[in-house]
């Protein structure tokens, strides 16, 4: 089986899903099949049930660790009970631990429902990524399956995180352009969100 818990930059990261509903032309997963001190990241056949990945929680030791994030080769808010109760048992075990979600923000548009408040209770920081200041463009570089509808949910979904969550943040990789880039930041800021401009080339 894949790497469920892995390293990257002296972070630790939780990867419980593959499955997504976009596929981004700057995805890191399209570079190989691991990043940072994780083997393989892909999961062949079955992905972990919630058992595994409680299991695989517990034997890494989380007690210690300040910090975590939900990000793997997959939309984690494709497995949202998952999600959730993985969450909650990081919080059982550590109740000083600061929980991330790295997420597109569609999970609405997966879940067929609103889901920001459960989310926003559940993680310390939401990290939803915006990829591009407009509905068109954002359906050319995510190449999501919800044309026209994905651009709207993820903003909405950022906005009622807002409400709920004490850190909300929306992201863009820095391949987009300086007047792009700061149209970016200027949604972000009027979602409530903190505006972040990751580096393509230093990956997440």
């Amino acid at each position: 089986m894949a790497d469920i818990i892995y390293t990257l930059c002296g972070g630790t990261y939780i990867n419980i899903t593959n499955k997504c509903p976009c596929r981004c032309t700057f995805c890191i997963r399209s570079q190989g099949n691991a990043v940072g001190e994780a083997e393989n990241l892909w999961f062949y056949g079955n992905e972990p049930s919630l058992d595994e990945i409680i299991k695989a929680v517990d034997d890494y030791g989380f007690e210690n660790v300040d910090s975590v994030v939900f990000c793997g080769y997959g939309e984690p808010t494709e497995r949202l009970d998952v999600l959730l109760a993985t969450a909650k048992h990081l919080r059982e075990i550590n109740p000083s631990i600061k929980i991330r979600l790295n997420t597109n923000g569609l999970s609405d548009l997966i879940n067929d429902r609103s889901t920001a408040q459960e989310i926003g209770k559940a993680f310390d920081v939401v990290s939803v990524s915006l990829n591009d200041p407009d509905s068109d463009s954002y359906d050319k570089v995510t190449r999501n399956i919800y044309p026209t509808k994905a651009f709207p949910a993820m903003l909405e979904f950022t906005k009622q995180c807002a409400r709920f969550c004490p850190h909300v943040r929306m992201s863009v990789v820095d391949v987009i352009g300086e007047e792009n880039i700061e149209k970016s930041r200027k949604i972000a800021e009027s979602l409530g969100a903190e505006f972040v401009c990751r580096s393509f080339d230093n990956g997440r």
